[in-house]
C-alpha cells in the first residue's frame, strides 16, 4: 500500500489490512528461514507497509 491509498482508507479496512499485513509478513519470515526467499527484499518492504499502516492509525487515535 501506498502512502496515499492509507491516507483515504477508513479506519476499519486500515485494521484489517494492519492483521493482513502482518500475517503476511510472518509467512515470509517463515518461508526465508526454511529456505532462502529469491527477492529477500520483499520481507523489508512488507515490514515498512506495516510500519506506515500503524503509523496512520496512531495518528487517528491521537485527533
Amino acid at each position: 500500500m501506498k502512502q496515499s491509498e492509507i491516507k483515504k482508507a477508513s479506519t476499519a479496512e486500515l485494521q484489517e489490512a494492519f492483521a493482513e499485513s502482518r500475517r503476511a509478513y510472518t509467512d515470509l519470515k517463515m518461508a526465508h528461514t526454511i529456505s532462502p526467499l529469491e527477492n529477500p527484499i520483499q520481507l523489508r518492504s512488507q515490514r515498512r507497509v506495516i510500519a506506515r499502516i500503524a503509523t496512520e492509525l496512531t495518528n487517528r487515535e491521537v485527533q
